[in-house]
């Protein structure tokens, strides 16, 4: 599988990057990587658009002279993964968590341990909304209850909701080779709680989770929270991600149209994490 990547230069790094990688993931851009003042997104080859690309920069560039320069260049996968794997960095979240890579060697660590493979998935922890999720989930109580991670990715929240106490989790992936991912990521860590399944909402294969995690972008958040809301018990738990915080209400406000109050919304660097209880 080969992907584009895209190299745009940007005027006013700090306080835009993250307004491109909203725009940009809009239209199927799924990982990013910034080198300030450089932005580096990638999509899959048969996910580009070339006119739908031009019209998001057209749109961004009326902001602003924003940006400077811009490149697109097709990379291929042999290529792609010698590159993220030079750049995948170890993660530590609150001094509880660390996400590696097999291939880093480092001492010993007192806390939880969750061995990635750094192939093409979204979810190594680098993103400041897996950051947000790992974060709030290690707060979380879940001992003996079934989780749903939905857009699972890398696997990398199925994983630690294992290694929390999960009785069962069922990671649905929509990307077959994402999908094929969390196998691997699932045999790397020993884990044996853990479905991979392949799909979309449809996929979803029960009902009554006491908790789901959905780190997705907002627009797909808002098509399946009607499905979130059937397949949740009452009083579970719901953790949703992928969007600004300048976005959290209309995540909220449509939560609430299906059956779900709001806990509370933590943020990162203009991203969002909303908990939410689905009303008995």
């Amino acid at each position: 599988m080969n992907y584009y990547e895209l190299q745009i230069n940007l005027h006013s790094f700090d306080a835009w990057h993250d307004i491109f990688v909203a725009y940009l993931a809009e239209i199927d851009f799924e990982s990013f990587v910034e080198e300030a003042p450089y932005l580096k997104a990638y999509i899959q080859e048969s996910s580009y658009d070339g006119h739908q690309l031009q019209l998001v920069l057209n749109e961004l560039q009326l902001k602003g002279a924003l940006i400077e320069s811009y490149d697109l260049s097709l990379l291929p996968q042999q290529n792609w993964n010698a590159t993220w794997e030079a750049q995948f960095e170890p993660v530590l979240i609150n001094e509880q968590l660390r996400i590696i890579a097999p291939f880093h060697s480092l001492s010993p660590f007192e806390g939880i341990e969750i061995k990635i493979l750094p192939k093409m998935s979204f979810g190594t922890g680098h993103h400041q909304t897996t950051h947000l999720i790992c974060q709030n989930m290690l707060s979380l109580d879940l001992q003996n209850k079934r989780v749903l991670d939905m857009g699972a990715g890398t696997g990398v929240l199925a994983i630690l909701a294992e290694r929390l106490g999960a009785a069962q989790i069922d990671a649905v992936e929509i990307e077959e080779w994402s999908a094929e991912n969390i196998l691997e990521n699932i045999e790397l860590n020993q884990c044996q709680k853990i479905s991979a399944i392949h799909g979309g909402a449809e996929a979803i294969p029960q009902s009554d989770y006491d908790i789901i995690l959905a780190n997705i972008n907002k627009n797909v958040l808002l098509e399946q929270l009607p499905n979130y809301s059937k397949v949740i018990k009452s009083g579970g738990l719901l953790m949703l991600s992928g969007f600004f915080q300048t976005d959290a209400q209309d995540i909220r406000s449509a939560a609430a149209q299906v059956g779900f109050e709001w806990l509370r919304t933590d943020l990162r660097e203009n991203w969002a994490v909303v908990l939410l209880k689905k009303i008995p």
